[in-house]
């Protein structure tokens, strides 16, 4: 389990959080109410008005202030359907029961209205061909993709195993979690037209897609072309598919002409941070043919493969792939650097040796992500007793050294248009928590982009398994069970703080605070006598050993930096779920209430004093005074109970006393 260190507090008052669980409550009693009742046909009418107030609501920006902590619950997760649309039955919305996922069923809709746009889930009108009965269709908090909202990307869509329900405002819907449980495809009557209750005109088959122009595959490499020249990433990368797939069976090419389209594609998919895609069309666009035009064409491929397998951290591949750009161009100067950067971050990955103050040079000329490898060569996985898995040692290691340092697997800073800092009620232990919505968000996108890094954000510790850590394709897509996703960021993201960002820490409130996964550093268990730290440059977190380090030894660093035992406890409970049970715990466990109290009070009373007074030319009188504070701090804890033990009450005096006397 790892931190949320730095980690913003909404503070909820008991109005506020009595409101927040018996709205949440009560949503939940309605749906086991009416769990498996037949569905009561939703007014259209009333569709239609709900749904204009709401875009017109949207439009005018009265939805909500953009300075409000979205709220919702967790808690009651269900797996993706992980069946392919070819093998699920058609199903009527006039047969769909209420909370209740339809297994093994497809529902095929049109979006006959707008889409209501709101930061934790995105709305709209569906109607059911040829009955023409509307229902209201929801996709919560993965409801975008590169930016776009999902459910404007089309106006038909299969939905997989529809899941029927009460929605959070107590409105009847269907209800998407799991972005793979919908197919979206466009049909020729446009998305747009206004919302006409009752209408019922379209007359396309549920199975039936609609007739596409004939296009050859120069023509839709052009369109493709075209849609790049317009910064529509998406367009452009549709439009070089379609080509692909007049020119290949099972990806093997056909046509001369398909070099081109995955080379274009490729250059695509870098932009969008689809890296196993852009590496794997990189490589299906070589010629390998020896005149001068394709060489060139080759060393360009040979590039985007290298910059996707760079950009995943597979160094040694990159290297291999500038390599050989290198010998079909030997005059590159931009590959001799790439090159050269492959070979630095494979040393920094073999060695853990890093050049910080150029890092931290160009933090300052606003480059961002570091450009750095992961060393962990240092560390391993293992069984923790009584902690699951945590990370251990595998040789000594000195106070002040680094003991592993990694770049992240996602971070999505404060100042980011990405970060949603929001409030859940986990129904699953009646708690309120503060929760990093916006990096879910992203890591549901970045795995959905790249399969082959899903195993390894799936093996970190959830509350729900979900499907575990195995990689289900289907579809042409992999499937990415939100709830696991989520469960597995409320456990392990990390909040590094502001970014900065060269003159000025990037801004972040209470609604976006920055948050981040680290993979590996997620392993690392917490202990309130923890023997490393972490350190920040930009996106590369540090671990340092705060004292030396024995081979095989357990890392352990603070989850909860506060010196109140009670407030720290909560604090572990109610975010990690767990209590500590290290050597100081169990110390100040023992200590009456009110001698925790008392200490406190003293505590509070020592850092005022430090703060008040400076140690440098301070009177004699003025550090008596400071030892006398010391004295009273120190008679609150027992000598035998901790000894040995930190007594972190005094940190604050006894550096300020220490400071006074050198002086």
């Amino acid at each position: 389990m790892a931190p949320a260190n730095q980690r913003h507090t909404i503070f909820l008052t008991p109005e506020e959080d009595r409101r927040l669980r018996k709205t949440f409550k009560d949503r939940l009693q309605k749906c086991r109410d009416l769990t498996g009742q037949p569905r009561v046909p939703t007014d259209p009418k009333t569709l239609s008005s709900q749904v204009i107030q709401a875009d017109l609501l949207s439009d005018m920006g009265q939805t909500g202030r953009s300075d409000a902590v979205v709220a919702f619950p967790v808690g009651n997760p269900y797996p993706p359907c992980i069946v392919s649309l070819q093998d699920l039955q058609p199903i009527e919305l006039a047969d769909l029961l209420v909370d209740t996922h339809h297994r093994g069923r497809m529902l095929t809709v049109r979006r006959v209205s707008p889409v209501v746009k709101l930061q934790a889930y995105s709305w709209t009108v569906v109607q059911k061909i040829p009955s023409g009965e509307t229902e209201r269709l929801e996709m919560s908090l993965h409801k975008s993709k590169h930016g776009h909202d999902i459910l404007e990307s089309g106006n038909i869509f299969q939905i997989k195993e529809p899941y029927f329900t009460i929605s959070d405002q107590g409105e009847p819907t269907l209800r998407i979690d799991h972005p793979s449980d919908i197919a979206i495809r466009k049909d020729t009557i446009p998305t747009e037209r206004p919302f006409e209750v009752g209408d019922s005109t379209a007359t396309i088959p549920d199975t039936q897609t609609p007739a596409l122009p004939t296009k050859t595959p120069k023509e839709w490499k052009e369109e493709g072309n075209a849609a790049l020249k317009q910064k529509d990433l998406l367009l452009a990368h549709s439009n070089y598919t379609q080509g692909i797939q007049l020119v290949t069976t099972d990806g093997t090419p056909k046509e001369d002409s398909t070099f081109d389209l995955f080379r274009n594609r490729a250059h695509v998919n870098l932009a969008l941070n689809r890296l196993d895609e852009a590496k794997a069309d990189a490589l299906s666009a070589l010629t390998n043919l020896g005149d001068d035009r394709h060489k060139e064409l080759d060393s360009k491929s040979y590039s985007r493969a290298g910059i996707a397998a760079y950009n995943l951290g597979s160094f040694q591949e990159a290297k291999q792939f500038f390599e050989e750009q290198l010998k079909l161009s030997p005059n590159d100067k931009e590959a001799t650097i790439r090159l050269k950067q492959a070979e630095k971050r494979l040393k920094e990955q073999e060695t853990g040796s890093y050049d910080l103050k150029k890092i931290k040079a160009s933090l300052l000329m606003g480059h961002r992500p570091v450009d750095a490898a992961t060393f962990t060569r240092n560390v391993k996985i293992k069984d923790s007793p009584g902690r699951g898995r945590g990370l251990y040692v595998t040789c000594a290691i000195k106070a002040g050294d680094i003991v592993m340092a990694e770049k992240p697997f996602c971070v999505v800073w404060g100042h980011e248009a990405q970060a949603l800092t929001a409030m859940t009620y986990d129904t699953r232990h009646d708690r309120i928590r503060v929760f990093p919505a916006g990096l879910a968000k992203s890591i549901v996108q970045k795995l959905s982009d790249n399969p082959s890094q899903v195993e390894k954000i799936m093996d970190l510790y959830g509350d729900y398994r979900g499907l575990d850590k195995q990689l289900i394709i289907r579809d042409s897509g992999p499937v990415i069970d939100t709830f696991q996703i989520h469960d597995i960021v409320a456990r392990n993201a990390f909040g590094p703080g502001p970014a900065y960002t060269g003159r000025h820490q990037g801004e972040q409130g209470d609604s976006n605070a920055s948050a981040g996964l680290w993979v590996m550093a997620a392993y690392i268990n917490h202990s309130c006598i923890p023997n490393a730290k972490l350190e920040y440059i930009g996106d590369l977190m540090l671990i340092r050993a705060t004292r030396s380090i024995s081979a095989n030894e357990e890392i352990f660093h603070s989850y909860e930096g506060s010196n109140d035992f009670d407030a720290r406890s909560a604090a572990l409970m109610n975010t990690w779920g767990f209590t500590c049970d290290c050597k100081l715990c169990e110390a100040e466990k023992a200590d009456s209430p009110d001698v925790r109290k008392k200490r406190g009070e003293l505590e509070k009373e020592a850092d005022a004093f430090v703060q008040g007074e400076t140690a440098s030319g301070a009177r004699r009188m003025v550090i008596l005074k400071a030892k006398r504070l010391e004295k009273s701090i120190q008679e609150t804890y027992d000598g035998e109970r901790y000894k040995g033990l930190p007594r972190t009450a005094l940190v604050s005096i006894q550096k300020w006393i220490a400071e006074a006397s050198t002086r």
